[in-house]
């Protein structure tokens, strides 16, 4: 006959079992009750448990130069592409901006490597507009419209309460802080420029604007280093977000990971926007109008249902812009070693500019000075990049 303490170590028994037998047979039992879930349910950013080894960083990746495999010798050509596509978000009116920033892209690095153009806009192009672009290029080039419902401020704005936002923004000199359009792209950036049908059959994008200047040749490509190397995004400039626009954002965003902590990525990169292990905002982002990018990490569920709980607190009643947006999505659904700092990427939009410093400046034959770098200046946030590494 079994003693009362027997029973007891016969149930903990039997109850250890069907704990390690649900964990094996149920993915989604295991992730919720590992220790290392449970654990950070305390904390207000969690992340996705699961048996991932965490690197130890010395130094940010970006310190480990491009291996020499993914250069390619002048006057020779590459068969081995990535699936990517450069993306141009352009009106008819952007034409001698564009034509400046084709010119040089192409002569620092596509006229080698060929990588298509996707041009959207909300109304058609011009044929003239179409015209001279395609002169600029052999590579392939597709002109999109953007749907209506992925433009427009959507109908159940408040429009009462979004435009008294814009005039108390725009009496404080707010920049854009009175523009509608303004919201429109930061939301179509945000939340639809990848599920445009131009972009599905692509896996990477890089992101150019009007008017900017490439200063080196890159003779490597940089996409098939994003592939080969497993990252999810990358970057040239980072900088604090003004605070104004931005004033309840942060408070979103911890609203959403308290309600989906499973969501978050494993040694995410949550010390490059946070001082406090995520209490506050420190505003740092990534200024996205240079951004090369893998576009399955917009299209994932994470950053999908990220986007829909910011859409759904209304982008237009502040001026909630795309960086800070897609900074926040990247730091918190992508590992930090997948976030890459092009540091041999020369770049200039107004007014800011990152120039590389040696020996890549010298490598890309650079015609920026070296001393004139945004990184050099006290409020670059790359020092929180780095430190998360250290």
């Amino acid at each position: 006959m079994m003693t009362k303490s027997r029973y007891v170590v016969l149930a903990l028994a039997i109850l250890i079992s069907l704990h390690y037998i649900l964990s094996f047979s149920h993915e989604g039992y295991g992730r919720y009750t590992s220790i290392d879930n449970l654990s950070k349910q305390w904390a207000g950013f969690t992340s996705k448990p699961g048996p991932i080894e965490t690197k130890v960083w010395h130094e940010p990746p970006y310190k480990t130069p491009v291996p020499d495999k993914y250069y390619v010798e002048a006057n020779s050509t590459t068969t081995r592409k990535a699936n990517a596509v450069i993306v141009l978000l352009a009106r008819n009116g952007d034409l001698n901006g564009i034509v400046k920033s084709m010119t040089q892209l192409e002569d620092k690095f596509n006229a080698r490597f060929g990588y298509p153009y996707v041009f959207l806009n909300e109304e058609p192009f011009s044929e003239e507009f179409k015209h001279i672009v395609s002169g600029l290029t052999s590579s392939k080039i597709e002109f999109g419209l953007i749907p209506h419902d992925h433009w427009y401020q959507p109908d159940w704005i408040d429009e009462s309460k979004a435009s008294a936002s814009r005039k108390h923004m725009q009496d404080n000199n707010v920049i854009y802080g009175g523009s509608v359009p303004y919201r429109n792209m930061c939301r179509f950036n945000s939340g639809f420029f990848y599920r445009h049908e131009l972009l599905q059959k692509y896996r990477y994008y890089w992101r150019v604007e009007p008017d900017v200047r490439f200063f080196c040749t890159l003779d490597y490509d940089p996409f098939l280093f994003m592939q080969d190397e497993d990252k999810k995004y990358g970057f040239t400039i980072s900088l604090p977000e003004y605070d104004a626009t931005i004033p309840t954002l942060w408070d979103a965003v911890k609203e959403f990971v308290h309600q989906n902590p499973e969501l978050i990525s494993p040694d995410n990169a949550l010390g490059f926007l946070s001082d406090d292990t995520g209490d506050s905002y420190n505003k740092c982002h990534f200024w996205s109008n240079f951004e090369i990018a893998d576009l399955d990490l917009w299209r994932s569920e994470p950053y999908t249902k990220f986007f829909e709980h910011l859409d759904s607190k209304g982008v237009y009643y502040e001026r909630w812009g795309d960086a800070p947006v897609h900074s926040i999505g990247a730091a918190l659904f992508a590992r930090k070693d997948q976030i890459h700092f092009f540091e041999d990427i020369g770049y200039r939009h107004e007014p800011f500019q990152h120039c590389p410093q040696e020996p890549a400046h010298s490598r890309g034959k650079c015609d920026c000075d070296i001393t004139d770098n945004f990184d050099r200046e006290g409020w670059s946030c790359l020092n929180r990049y780095d430190r998360i590494f250290t």
